[in-house]
């Protein structure tokens, strides 16, 4: 297993500072959050500077997440998405992180699912090319509130995009609140398909009401709904031994000491790894 700080645990902190205290809290390894990233490539700082801040504290960095808003298929936004893939993937190669997180939204809500897989499974593919050039793989999240909200659904669309380069990310939250993907569907995965796995807690959504994403996630794990053990057995029942990031999405949380809220998630991580 790779122990991990997902960087939503430290919200308000930057690269630098993620990056140690993903080893202060016993860390082995860092799932970079992209919009810090962004921001510091936005500054005029060059990566150089974030390589030797991880050699400096020995902590990997296994995943950019994420690419969002991978559903846009007008031209000029499908353009965009396409050059944000290079970019993306260009710094991952520098970085020598292996694996960008892609997330799907709203954008192609109301249509059919006809429809979303042809589009989603046509931006995966061409991005998954784009990946390839710089030895990047791809982990598709489905995210609960969207069209593509399944394991399932996930599955088809790497299915169609048919390239080998792509796989998933296990998200408890988002596959638990999504309602359509059971725990014995994780099991019969085949752990090669697996790049990664959220580990996190939170609560189902009531029907007819506002998703608030903050409310339904602002949980450590074991203070939530979702039955932990069995999403844990059901990823370790298919030899997975990878990624395990540790994520909480939490306003609440993020005013926590920053080192005291990821030495906490991890302890609670650690409890149900073994």
């Amino acid at each position: 297993m790779i122990i991990t700080m997902h960087g939503l645990l430290t919200m308000h902190s930057n690269m630098k500072t993620d990056i140690r205290i993903s080893k202060d809290a016993g860390y082995e390894a860092l799932e970079i959050v992209e919009s810090k990233l962004t921001r510091y490539l936005s500054l005029g700082l060059e990566l150089k500077e974030l390589i030797l801040t991880f050699k400096k504290y020995n902590i990997k960095p296994v995943c950019i997440n994420a690419q969002k808003n991978i559903e846009r298929v007008r031209s000029s936004e499908r353009k965009e998405l396409l050059n944000e893939a290079e970019r993306l993937c260009r710094a991952a190669q520098i970085l020598e992180c292996p694996t960008i997180q892609l997330v799907s939204f709203c954008g192609l809500e109301g249509k059919p699912w006809s429809d979303i897989l042809e589009l989603t499974s046509g931006n995966v593919a061409a991005i998954a090319d784009i990946g390839k050039k710089y030895g990047i793989r791809f982990q598709l999240e489905p995210i609960a509130w969207s069209p593509i909200n399944s394991l399932s659904q996930s599955l088809e669309i790497i299915k169609k995009a048919g390239r080998d380069n792509v796989g998933l990310v296990i998200d408890f939250w988002h596959l638990f609140a999504g309602e359509g993907t059971t725990t014995a569907e994780v099991s019969k995965l085949d752990r090669s398909i697996i790049y990664g796995v959220h580990f996190c807690d939170g609560v189902s959504h009531k029907k007819n009401t506002k998703w608030v994403e903050e409310d339904l996630r602002g949980y450590l794990p074991g203070e939530g709904t979702i039955p932990i053990n069995d999403w844990m057995e059901a990823v370790k029942s298919t030899g997975f031994d990878g990624v395990y990031s540790a994520e909480l999405y939490s306003p609440k949380h993020w005013e926590w000491d920053l080192l005291e809220i990821a030495v906490e998630a991890k302890k609670r991580m650690e409890k149900y790894l073994h």
